[in-house]
């Protein structure tokens, strides 16, 4: 019977989520290491049959991923301001696409229809995105697993400023546990699966 118990809350873990939103560059960056990566985890996400929600750009690795799920047979949400879509979409898109009016209606609807996310390596806009829902998580305005996909180290500088924010007190050690990180993708799966929020309520939902 103990046994029994075990393998299910495994199995109820391995189905935690039903749609991802992952946070990536609109450019593949210098190393085969990122694009690998983007592949490894929309690859993953095909296996575990997870869908996939996302800045709806057809470039960098916003494109690899997003294409391998679909092809993979998983649904894909694109969300988009309609002024970067002439920058960010060129031919054929990737899933179904939803276009939205700024930036900010973009993040709050891939806030609503992802169950986590997770940031694969990008720019200002990935680092933007990913910091909001880290201080909605402290804030415990969301409970939703954080992941970093920290390819070839990444983000390793960004960690380092989070511990320099908690050694001068400007961060709480307890929200510096806010996210999970890893350098794999099914590790970071795995983890994410794992997590049980570290904060109390503080904020309504």
């Amino acid at each position: 019977m103990e046994g029994e118990g075990k393998v299910s809350a495994e199995n109820e873990n391995q189905n935690r989520f039903k749609r991802i939103c992952v946070f990536c560059g609109s450019r593949v960056g210098y190393k085969s290491a990122f694009s690998d990566a983007a592949l490894e985890l929309g690859k993953l996400m095909v296996e575990r049959r997870i869908d996939l929600v996302y800045g709806g750009g057809r470039l960098g690795l916003m494109g690899l991923i997003s294409q391998t799920v679909l092809n993979g047979g998983c649904h894909v949400l694109g969300v988009i301001p309609e002024a970067l879509l002439p920058r960010e979409i060129s031919g054929e898109t990737f899933g179904e696409v939803k276009t939205v009016a700024d930036m900010h209606e973009r993040k709050s609807t891939m806030f609503e229809h992802a169950d986590a996310f997770i940031a694969l390596p990008g720019g200002y806009g990935t680092m933007e995105e990913l910091l909001e829902v880290i201080a909605w998580s402290q804030l415990g305005i969301h409970d939703k697993p954080v992941g970093l996909f920290n390819v070839d180290g990444y983000f390793n500088s960004l960690l380092s400023l989070f511990d320099k924010g908690v050694e001068e007190g400007f961060i709480e050690n307890s929200a510096r546990h806010v996210m999970v990180i890893a350098d794999t993708a099914i590790e970071l799966i795995k983890k994410m699966e794992e997590y049980v929020p570290v904060l109390g309520m503080v904020a309504p939902k």
